[in-house]
């Protein structure tokens, strides 16, 4: 059982079970009044926490926003500036959401922590100071009447009905403070049930938003996330590529460096000692110099730098040089030595030593030696695999046959052209397609190639050609509209160069697009994308004369120019293009990249759950004009903070609603009894009446009612984006009524 009431006949009675009732409404109210404190000390170290959860928040996300990858080459794909920029869109949601915990930790401080604090020293405390008023009241009036009764009978009695009148008023003093007492005990006692309560669904209100909240911006966030994850695998199907073309030319390179070593019809560079001589008898040094020759001015430009010494760069000295001789063994103790004359030191001659008998060769012929030196000029596999793949009639039987093969036997094969075939069977294939001119084979019918051979001879063969298929005079100019510029004039740029192409490479080239998007018209079973048949032919149709690294950092850019050819390829191979600028334009390096939905709450604070009624004066003007409807009470205080609907696109701002419906609120906690008249009826359309006589008789009809209302004002402002929801700032007072039958009070 519970406590027991507290009659107030027992205050004049003031039994001992009395007192024990009351000493058991004064524990349960002590206890509650530890509870609240030990409450309200939680909740403060809850809001530092979050409040520190916050600043690590924000501190992570400056981190992420003051971050930006650095790009090899002089441009970037789309999705490299999309996977740039994310960094910057992570911290931009980070911020966003720590906003929103922000604003939920003010209005827990406004809703929980102040008023059960509030409710502890005006109430409880109220309570204490009672108890202590009515126990001096208790001593009082026990003293003085035992006193009285301890009183002789001898005394006089204008003395005894002094004491008597004196005693009697103590005694009324006392029950008085009695019965006030127990009123106040039972009356908190009461009001503890809502006084706590309310602030704690308040509280759980807020939490529930603030999740809301960040389940809005998850939902805003999907559509990026999910075109970001596309971005990094289109990025990393890139990198493997171009990881695996590095990694060859790194092998080539170590097997025969000198015919890599890079050169230009302009200059050449490299490091060469350099002898400096002094007076005797001190004799001469060596000093490491890069050296970089300027041949058309014929000046050689000297830097002193020593890995040794931490990598100091020393003074740049140039000279312009008259003529070149081989330093003999004979003249120097040294090999690999050459004698400048030069220009403008009239009879000074500078002795320099090259670092191999191969650089001395090297820089014999850039100095105007006769010894010649072997330079890279592009290779072909043809020459490494001895097959003589040729553009020609034999070549495009071939490929036709090859391409009929595949959409008829394996157009549905998993990680077509992916998956390679064995090297022997690929070589023996394709010898006998190219090399023996055998064009009696249908590799439709022949079961002797698997699929994944014919693909794999296929690639071989135009890889092996003398040049590629989009040739290298075109090469760099097919590239500049990928590192820059709008789709529409990448598709146009590509349309223009393909009807540059040699007759037969473009209508080999045509072939090979009509089928890619074949392939890729089914990529539900093979699972080759546009993006993956990108990373397969780019570096096959079209490579740089020059193998090197910076060219290799280009096959990403190869990547999108077959995907345009194959996504457009019907426009492209169709007709040639009614108008070409006459040169190509320079990349724009400024190409609109994927952004994210902007949130169109970014700037929206929490809408604030407050059931608590205010006692607001003076505010009948402004009820009149936000009076709430009972219907729509049904969703209560909820409607006001979790019927926030996803957000408008990053082109859409949202536009403050002046036409709402107004807000209802079931606040009131006296009665929630709502009309029996039933539900009301929907709303007419705009323009339509009912007639004036029906009007009339439901005004008859109905029964009197009365209005009971309760004002709550808003916390923190609110922006709708909906017709069903409500836009208020500030300060707004809301009205909730409750009606009720004039029968049913």
């Amino acid at each position: 059982m519970g406590l027991h009431p507290l009659e107030f006949s027992e205050c004049y009675l003031d039994s001992p079970s009395f007192r024990e009732k009351i000493k058991a409404h004064e524990a349960e109210l002590d206890k509650t009044n530890r509870f609240i404190k030990e409450l309200y000390k939680d909740g403060k170290n809850l809001i530092n926490a979050t409040k520190q959860l916050g600043m690590a928040q924000r501190k992570f996300a400056q981190c992420l926003g003051e971050f930006q990858f650095e790009y090899i080459g002089d441009a970037k794909t789309d999705d490299e500036r999309c996977i740039d920029e994310s960094l910057q869109e992570f911290s931009s949601f980070l911020k966003n959401l720590e906003e929103q915990r922000e604003l939920m930790m003010k209005n827990i401080t406004e809703t929980l922590m102040k008023p059960l604090e509030k409710f502890r020293k005006e109430q409880l405390g109220t309570v204490r100071a009672e108890r202590k008023r009515y126990e001096k009241e208790t001593e009082k009036y026990y003293s003085s009447l035992e006193k009285l009764l301890n009183m002789s009978a001898k005394k006089k009695e204008p003395q005894l009905q002094e004491a008597d009148i004196q005693v009697e008023a103590m005694r009324q003093q006392f029950q008085g403070e009695s019965l006030d007492y127990v009123c106040k005990l039972q009356e908190i006692q009461e009001r503890k049930k809502f006084e706590c309560v309310e602030p704690m669904l308040a509280f759980f209100q807020t939490v529930f938003t603030f999740y809301h909240q960040g389940y809005e911006l998850a939902k805003d966030f999907d559509h990026y996330k999910t075109e970001l994850q596309i971005n990094i695998q289109n990025t990393r199907s890139r990198f493997e590529g171009a990881r695996s073309e590095v990694f060859e030319l790194m092998k080539r390179i170590r097997e025969a460096p000198q015919e890599y070593r890079q050169t230009s019809p302009i200059s050449c560079e490299g490091y060469l000692y350099v002898q400096e001589k002094r007076p005797p008898p001190f004799g001469s040094s060596w000093v490491k110099r890069y050296c970089t020759f300027v041949k058309e001015q014929k000046i050689l430009h000297m830097v002193t730098f020593d890995h040794r010494s931490g990598g100091k760069i020393g003074e740049t000295e140039s000279i312009t040089l008259k003529s070149c001789l081989r330093k003999t063994t004979d003249m120097l103790d040294r090999r690999f030595c050459l004698d400048l004359d030069i220009t403008d030191r009239p009879g000074t001659v500078l002795t320099v030593q090259a670092l191999s008998e191969d650089d001395h060769k090297f820089w014999m012929q850039a100095m105007g030696g006769k010894e010649p030196i072997g330079q890279y000029l592009g290779r072909t596999f043809s020459k490494d695999r001895g097959i003589d793949a040729q553009l020609d009639d034999v070549g495009l039987n071939f490929v036709k046959n090859s391409i009929s093969a595949i959409e008829t036997r394996g157009i549905n094969d998993q990680g077509l052209y992916r998956v390679v075939g064995v090297s022997s069977k690929v070589q023996k294939l394709l010898s006998l397609m190219i090399d023996e001119k055998s064009n009696e084979v249908d590799l439709s019918a022949s079961e002797d190639w698997d699929v994944k051979t014919i693909t794999s001879a296929l690639k071989l063969y135009l890889r092996s050609l003398p040049e590629p298929l989009m040739t290298y005079g075109l090469y760099k100019e097919f590239i500049s509209p990928a590192k820059g510029g709008s789709p529409e004039s990448r598709i146009q740029a590509v349309h223009c160069l393909v009807h540059k192409l040699p007759e037969r490479n473009r209508q080999v080239l045509g072939l090979l697009m009509k089928h890619l998007a074949n392939v890729v018209a089914h990529s539900k079973q093979n699972l080759m994308t546009v993006a993956n048949l990108g990373v397969v032919f780019g570096p096959t149709l079209m490579r740089p004369q020059e193998e090197t690294v910076a060219a290799i950092m280009d096959l990403k850019f190869q990547n999108i120019v077959v995907e345009i050819l194959i996504e457009h390829h019907g426009k492209i191979f169709a007709d040639a293009p009614e108008s070409c600028p006459l040169s190509p334009a320079a990349p724009v390096f400024s190409a609109p990249t994927r952004q994210s939905k902007k949130l169109g709450r970014q700037n929206r604070p929490l809408a604030v759950y407050n059931p608590q009624a205010l006692d607001i004066q003076n505010v009948s003007a402004v009820a009149d004009c936000s009076s709430l409807t009972t219907e729509e009470t049904s969703m209560g205080s909820n409607e006001s903070v979790s019927s926030q609907s996803s957000s408008a696109s990053a082109s859409e701002t949202p536009i403050e609603k002046t036409d709402h419906p107004p807000l209802s609120s079931s606040l009131s906690s006296g009665s929630n009894s709502r009309s029996p008249t039933g539900p009301e009826p929907a709303p007419r359309a705009s323009g339509e009446s009912q007639p004036a006589a029906t009007t009339a008789a439901s005004e008859k009809e109905k029964p009197e009612e009365t209005v009971t209302s309760r004002k709550a004002k808003a916390v923190y402002p609110c922006e709708a984006e909906h017709d069903s929801e409500l836009s208020f700032q500030v300060g707004a007072i809301f009205n909730a009524e409750t009606q009720r039958n004039a029968s049913d009070a």
